[in-house]
């Protein structure tokens, strides 16, 4: 698995994680009759994630994910789906090389292949 793809599962992780302790989602999946249960199994592997990822990876995940919520997003042909810009061909052609992490130039994202 590379750090693209683990710091996407992390940013998962962090989305359930939030949703299980934000009160207004908790209380909307527990008036729909959904158990909110499992928060220490979500922050366990969250943490065993964590461990296979290198620490300067992690530390820009967590950057920009305070900046923006979301910090491992999708493009699709040349277009940033976080901030729909227009990726430099220059990036694109990267990503073929290893285990490189892209990064939109506009907003400093993660950039997985859509």
């Amino acid at each position: 698995m590379d750090k693209t793809e683990l710091l996407a599962r992390i940013q998962d992780l962090d989305l359930m994680i939030h949703e299980v302790t934000d009160p207004a989602s908790k209380g909307q999946e527990e008036g729909l009759g959904f158990a909110v249960i499992g928060l220490e199994r979500l922050k366990e592997a969250r943490r065993k994630l964590e461990e296979q990822v290198d620490r300067r990876s992690l530390s820009l995940y967590e950057r920009v994910r305070s900046k923006y919520g979301r910090a491992v997003v999708p493009f699709q042909g040349k277009l940033c789906l976080g901030c729909f810009m227009t990726v430099p061909t220059s990036t694109l052609s990267r990503r073929k090389e290893g285990d490189e992490l892209l990064l939109c130039e506009n907003c400093g994202r993660i950039l997985y292949w859509l």
